[in-house]
């Protein structure tokens, strides 16, 4: 019984060997180099992984960028409230600068109270040269402290037509500026 067994298994298995043969016809094929293939497949992959690296790098240096505004704008200055969004809008964000000096600035309160988020084109701002995400130290008289809005507020008007220094910081550097609050067709005087 245990011969009959062996002789069916072992013409079962011959079978299936021709089988596999059989589809094995014309393998390796001459057409392709394998290892270059296993090559290209594993660069790609690495190609991948590094791609996604910097994806998630980018992602996480954005989400600290927006992070941090948000924690300066929620977080006023000795309770002077913060400036950013629509209740600035009229007041700096139309802010310009006439001039640019690399000189040293002299600021006995060096944090700032406001950050320019909008710059609207034919506006003063555009026109004398103020840039986005420059954060606004010092106008005029007016550093931080209460009452921010309506000390701005008079503080432009009063300079109508005259010249103002400024003190902005921009990329972790202060800039001395000057900026010229005038009537323009847009809101403000800035």
């Amino acid at each position: 019984m245990v011969g009959t067994n062996l002789k069916a298994e072992a013409l079962n298995l011959m079978e299936r060997r021709s089988n596999l043969e059989a589809e094995m016809d014309g393998f390796p094929r001459s057409d392709i180099d394998i290892p270059i293939v296993r090559a290209d497949r594993h660069r790609l992959a690495e190609l991948r992984n590094d791609h996604k690296d910097v994806t998630e790098k980018i992602s996480q240096n954005i989400e600290a960028l927006h992070s941090s505004k948000v924690t300066r704008a929620s977080a006023p200055v000795r309770g002077s409230g913060a400036l950013e969004g629509a209740n600035n809008e009229g007041m700096f964000a139309n802010v310009g600068a006439s001039a640019i000096s690399a000189m040293e600035v002299d600021v006995t309160v060096n944090r700032p109270f406001a950050m320019v988020d909008e710059i609207t084109e034919a506006s003063p701002a555009a026109e004398d040269g103020l840039q986005l995400g420059d954060q606004i130290v010092k106008f005029g008289n007016v550093e931080s402290g209460e009452d921010l809005l309506p000390r701005l507020s008079v503080e432009a008007q009063r300079n109508q037509g005259r010249v103002v220094p400024m003190v902005v910081m921009r990329q972790g550097a202060f800039i001395n500026l000057t900026v010229t609050p005038r009537a323009w067709d847009g809101r403000g005087l800035l």
